[in-house]
């Protein structure tokens, strides 16, 4: 039996890593591991007049995510920085999982103006509301006159 710390073995490193060989199966993200996939879960809601995204971002301080509308595309940006203390901590590092980096998702969401959507972070959730585009209504007769 391997020795484990919170349910992860101590050198799933050295035997998951293939030596480099296949790097297209190599799935180790070097910013959040193998959890890289279980970043920016996002559950989106549709109400009646809105639309509701609820984007998980644990770990991140407010002050860390961005949200930009470009051409139709909402875009959420979380950037992660660790301290460098250059004092000599005692100890060494047996296992380091932390760093530093970004990540993003967009979501296409049409024409919208930024003043329309709100945000809220909270408890590591980013709440954002978007409102509903009133369907554009298409002329009831398909007939073209000729002239």
């Amino acid at each position: 039996m391997l020795p484990s710390i919170f349910g992860e073995n101590l050198f799933d490193d050295f035997f998951d890593n293939d030596f480099g060989f296949f790097p297209v199966w190599n799935n180790h993200n070097p910013l959040y591991g193998k959890h890289a996939k279980s970043l920016m879960k996002t559950d989106v809601r549709e109400t009646d007049d809105n639309y509701e995204l609820d984007i998980d971002l644990p770990g991140f301080h407010k002050d860390e995510i961005h949200v930009d509308l470009e051409d139709g595309y909402l875009i959420i940006r979380a950037a992660k920085g660790l301290d460098k203390d250059s004092q000599d901590k005692k100890g060494k590092y047996i296992r380091q999982e932390r760093y530093a980096g970004t990540c993003s998702r967009s979501f296409y969401v049409g024409d919208v103006e930024p003043k329309d959507i709100s945000a809220k972070y909270e408890n590591g959730i980013l709440m954002l509301t978007l409102p509903k585009h009133a369907k554009k209504e298409l002329p009831s007769s398909n007939s073209i006159n000729i002239g």
